[in-house]
């Protein structure tokens, strides 16, 4: 396959490196110093005290290699729409795009039986323009569990975890899916293929607390996550988050402590977006709490404590620069 991974960073360099040095035939999207260090010198993984030189090809947006087999977006969710003229130049009759997007997709609803199948998110894709150039029938779910960063440009770092878990919108194991995830563990991951909604709902249940709230205070994981202060607040979100996924028949594997306790014990991270505000850069705060705000209204189910931290994110995002000021809720439409 012809693969295109569009956002070379820490898990797109991750990703593109493993493809690439399992032999296929890999075009990574960057930009900046980054991919200047990667078109010079090769992209250097490094995983403890191993090292590898991957020699994807590595191009700028205005440099696309025209259809691909394969299109992984490795984007923050916040990228997206300035990205989407270059991922339609990426696009054949038969390319399947790969979303490995934080929070909850665009595409959330797409091919989901219920009373709310193909209902569009309009606090993530308010106008359509995402819908319009990417038909969600190309769409392969990809929930990305992988702890990687960029040290230096032209070099990833990978620090824990293999795994990609897919799914298709609709929950079949089709023939496009399961090539994918053969793709994947030829080069040495776990993709294991599942409901894909009940896994954007686990990784999300954590994200959507501990994000925020380490933004808030600087605090990272640990602290946030084991703080007495801060621990009933991340317990009433997620108390909360879980009856609006619930709502929407997602299943919960495990309970709301263990959640916790998981993300105390996994030590002195700083949450991307706690990274993002220190950078300057946008927070994921639609992918990850904008959208749960409106799924809560969607379904009729109450998120005080959620609402109230929305509201204080948005307004440090605004404060810092990084967050349009007329955002805010938005009107629900059935």
């Amino acid at each position: 396959m012809n693969i295109c991974v569009y956002g070379a960073g820490a898990i797109g360099g991750y990703l593109g490196a493993k493809l690439s040095l399992a032999g296929e035939a890999v075009t990574l999207v960057g930009r900046g110093p980054h991919l200047e260090a990667m078109q010079k010198n090769g992209l250097r993984l490094v995983s403890g005290e191993e090292s590898w030189l991957a020699r994807p090809v590595c191009v700028y947006e205005s440099s696309l290699p025209g259809p691909q087999d394969v299109v992984i977006v490795t984007l923050k969710a916040t990228a997206v729409p300035a990205a989407l003229d270059g991922l339609c130049s990426l696009l054949g009759p038969e390319t399947t795009v790969v979303w490995a997007v934080n929070g909850i997709p665009w595409w959330y609803f797409h091919g989901l039986d219920g009373p709310y199948r193909n209902h569009r998110l309009r606090s993530l894709d308010p106008d359509g323009a995402i819908e319009n150039a990417i038909s969600p029938d190309r769409i392969v779910g990809c929930v990305v569990y992988p702890a990687v960063d960029v040290p230096e440009p032209g070099m990833v770092r990978h620090r824990q975890g293999d795994r990609f878990t897919l799914g298709e919108p609709d929950g079949q194991k089709t023939e496009r899916v399961l090539a994918i995830a053969r793709t994947f563990i030829g080069a040495g991951l776990r993709a294991p293929i599942r409901g894909i909604r009940d896994e954007i709902w686990s990784k999300l249940w954590g994200n959507l607390c501990f994000n925020p709230i380490s933004a808030l205070t600087l605090a990272p994981l640990d602290l946030v996550a084991s703080d007495p202060r801060t621990v009933p607040v991340i317990r009433a979100m997620m108390t909360e988050a879980q009856a609006i996924g619930e709502a929407l028949g997602v299943r919960f594997a495990v309970g709301v402590d263990q959640r916790i306790g998981g993300a105390a014990a996994i030590g002195p991270h700083r949450t991307s977006m706690l990274q993002d505000l220190e950078k300057g850069r946008p927070m994921e705060i639609d992918a990850l709490l904008s959208s749960v705000s409106e799924l809560a209204e969607l379904v009729g189910v109450e998120a005080p404590t959620i609402e109230t931290v929305l509201a204080l994110i948005q307004q440090r995002g605004q404060v810092a620069g990084t967050y349009p000021a007329a955002a805010g809720k938005t009107d629900v439409v059935p």
